[in-house]
């Protein structure tokens, strides 16, 4: 029993070869710090839309598009980058049009689930490029990826750049907004395209299925300690960097997969977070806070 705890225990906090394993996952740390400074970002407005679950659903659509890529011989890359934008738009599109948004993800959410199962089971290459795609892959980020990553970190943060004042305001109080002028109808299939780019980088080193811990837990935390519509970025931003690259470092010194690393670290920010706000807030205003609405409109 103990032999095996042990043999346990090595797997997880080995690091008899740290040096060197870590001049392996240069890539990997950049990677994780784009994806911390997107997710930080962008976390911020899907929490205030309401939108993890579309967050999860964008992310099976990805993980169904990556599959297909495998099968087929193609860029697994590609074929995420098509299932999430695919994924958006059709959320969008029906989030427009019909009052049960959440409805529409959670009838798709399993079909891309069942899909993206199908396709592995029918690819006979390897089974780490199987499980990569659900939990994600340490090593995986090669110089042609780490770029496509950084291509498509540039496109979400300048999109945002350009949507950020009427998308906090269309997010915090869309009636207002609407009132002021601001698009706000046409601001929603706009943000879940950019959400779709967000979660296709996210799933090539997270996984499809942990993919929330990136994206909406650094901004939930976030929003536990602070109301300002400047503080919760630069906050959230900084939750998810320490969480990406926190997890990596981690997970370099271990045979276990970088996910639970990273959902780890993620959920602690979280934690503390909300011990912080406990003593900081009364008791009578429970929950988490807001971004101010003054000064973005």
């Amino acid at each position: 029993m103990n032999t095996a705890t042990n043999i346990a225990w090595e797997k997880v906090v080995d690091f008899s070869d740290y040096g060197e394993l870590l001049a392996l996952v240069h890539n990997s740390l950049w990677a994780g710090a784009l994806l911390g400074l997107v997710g930080g970002l962008i976390g911020m407005f899907i929490v205030a839309r309401d939108l993890p679950f579309a967050v999860h659903g964008i992310a099976e659509l990805s993980f169904a598009g990556g599959a297909g890529a495998l099968l087929l011989g193609a860029n697994v890359v590609v074929g995420s980058l098509v299932g999430s934008v695919l994924a958006a738009v059709l959320f969008g599109v029906l989030g427009a049009r019909a009052r049960e948004h959440n409805s529409a993800i959670g009838v798709l959410m399993p079909f891309g689930l069942g899909l993206g199962v199908l396709f592995l089971a029918l690819y006979e290459g390897r089974a780490a490029n199987k499980f990569g795609l659900l939990t994600g892959q340490i090593v995986a980020v090669d110089d042609p990826q780490l770029v496509s990553l950084a291509v498509l970190a540039a496109v979400v943060v300048v999109a945002l750049a350009v949507l950020w004042r009427p998308l906090l305001f269309a997010s915090l109080d869309p009636d207002v907004a609407a009132a002021r002028g601001v698009p706000v109808r046409a601001l929603s299939p706009a943000f879940m395209l950019v959400l779709g780019l967000a979660v296709a980088m996210s799933v090539q080193v997270v996984g499809a299925l942990l993919v929330l811990a990136l994206l909406v837990t650094p901004a939930a935390a976030a929003m536990r300690v602070s109301a300002s519509p400047f503080a919760v970025p630069v906050l959230s931003v900084a939750f998810a960097v320490t969480a990406m690259v926190g997890g990596l470092l981690l997970a370099v010194g271990s045979s276990v997969p970088i996910s639970p690393y990273v959902t780890t670290v993620s959920f602690t920010i979280y934690l503390v977070c909300r011990l912080v706000a406990r003593v900081r807030r009364p008791a009578d205003r429970p929950g988490p806070a807001r971004p101010a609405v003054a000064g973005v409109a």
